[in-house]
């Protein structure tokens, strides 16, 4: 949907004039920066309650409670401040204002510090009414700050808050539009990589979806959601932490995917660098593989999506044609120890790629990139349909010109097969398995989990018989 792109003061002008509308601004890190645009264009009094910046640590503990982490830009805090903030909107003004749709906004931010250690980021939220009766909903996002100025990065806070604020009450009946206009003036000088959207007004609101638009309009390369379907940020549950990620179409998980993570998790737990009880385990799904016919079908995703949460797995989205990007996106979380599963044939296209990109003497450069010290690729195999012959990390048929470097990998163990992988599934494939689902030749059944095919049945999922959610990128 085309949208008219309102600039900054245009919105909390909006807002201010709204005279349903009437909240609290609670702000950490980078001064009074949204409020501060509600202030500026005039009419602010038909908007404002109260602000506050509890910028001290003790002060803030004593209005918000301590934080046992001793981390205060987490999602924990900016929870805690809605929470406080909201039962005194409550407690103070719902007698006063009956007709009023009350909203709480909080943010707790670290911007880019004197000595450039931080490089600047923040959880912003907003607890909000749609109506003076209803109860509220609440809208979270953390936010990555790109400017490299402290000021630049707090008008980036400004403009963003107000952005959120508007999307909550104007953009509300559109997740696309929503999240879109988040990024509206900020092009290029943030980074939105988590987004969770629940209350009342909302139930039909798959965050898993919200995840995917974040990703699919560039607002971020990576989001992540949970096994209960609930968006996550790795700050929050993969800070130095192992980490296995397994790349896959998922259309649909079978019995090879289920083997793939299983076999492929056991043996990263054996690595000695791997402390068992902190490794993550999570499903990758790329914008390349979710495109099916030059479009991203929102119903397919989220079949896919929900088909990996029944299988107990968080998953990643990504825009990440290659790994570099996750790699780099993943690195901020200081992981200690990254294993990225990868089929065989996935496997010889990077190496092809990176071979014939790169012929000019800067080949070591490219490989260097994406084998570093502490990640280690792992080759699940597959079988030829035509030969029956199963194609492993040790018989790949590299290109003659790179055999010596992809020898050194797997002598360094850069990359190394999967051992213990089952060779009896290695007959299935998800595009044979898709065809028989959408046939109602019932053979698919005993080439997915049982649990799996349960809920495929249920919900209906794969058969292509579900309303139109397709929109071309």
């Amino acid at each position: 949907m085309q949208k008219q792109m309102l600039d900054t003061d245009q919105k909390a002008l909006e807002i201010n004039l709204d005279e349903t509308i009437y909240g609290t601004f609670a702000e950490i890190g980078a001064g009074q920066e949204v409020a501060r645009h509600f202030f500026k264009v005039g009419a602010a009094a038909g908007t404002i309650a109260k602000t506050m910046s509890a910028y001290d640590k003790i002060y803030s503990d004593e209005i918000y409670g301590i934080e046992h982490s001793g981390r205060y830009v987490c999602e924990a805090r900016v929870n805690k401040m809605l929470d406080h903030e909201y039962v005194l909107m409550e407690e103070r003004l719902q007698k006063h204002m009956p007709d009023r749709n009350f909203f709480v906004f909080a943010d707790t931010v670290a911007a880019l510090n004197y000595s450039r250690t931080i490089s600047g980021n923040g959880w912003m939220g907003v607890r909000f009414q749609l109506s003076p009766t209803g109860r509220p909903n609440d809208l979270v996002i953390h936010v990555k700050m790109l400017d490299n100025d402290t000021q630049l990065q707090q008008a980036a806070i400004g403009i963003l808050g107000v952005n959120l604020i508007y999307a909550c009450y104007y953009y509300n009946h559109d997740p696309e539009l929503l999240v879109r206009s988040l990024n509206d003036s900020l092009e290029g000088r943030v980074i939105i990589d988590m987004i969770r959207l629940e209350g009342p007004d909302f139930v039909n609101v798959d965050n898993r979806l919200l995840c995917l638009l974040l990703v699919k309009f560039g607002l971020t390369e990576v989001s992540i959601f949970g096994s209960n379907g609930q968006s996550k940020h790795a700050s929050e549950f993969l800070y130095k932490k192992s980490v296995m990620v397994v790349r896959g179409n998922f259309r649909p998980p079978t019995l090879v995917s289920v083997d793939v993570f299983k076999a492929g998790f056991t043996q990263f737990l054996k690595e000695p660098e791997v402390e068992p009880q902190t490794a993550a385990l999570l499903a990758e799904l790329t914008l390349d593989n979710l495109e099916v016919d030059g479009s991203i079908s929102y119903q397919d995703f989220l079949d896919r999506a929900i088909s990996l949460c029944k299988l107990g797995h968080s998953v990643i989205i990504s825009n990440c044609s290659n790994h570099q990007c996750l790699i780099n996106y993943l690195a901020d979380y200081k992981i200690s120890k990254l294993g990225l599963v990868i089929g065989v044939r996935e496997l010889l296209e990077i190496i092809n790629q990176k071979y014939h990109a790169n012929r000019d003497g800067r080949l070591l450069v490219a490989f260097g990139e994406l084998f570093t010290r502490n990640i280690r690729i792992y080759a699940y195999p597959v079988k030829e349909e035509e030969t029956g012959e199963i194609i492993t990390g040790k018989n790949l048929p590299v290109p003659d010109g790179i055999k010596f470097l992809y020898q050194y990998l797997l002598d360094s163990q850069h990359i190394v097969d999967i051992e213990a992988f089952n060779a009896g599934l290695l007959h299935i494939y998800p595009n044979t398995v898709l065809e028989m689902i959408e046939q109602g030749d019932l053979t698919w059944k005993k080439m997915v989990p049982d649990r799996l095919a349960k809920i495929i049945v249920d919900k209906n999922l794969f058969h292509h018989e579900h309303p139109d959610f397709t929109l071309s990128n």
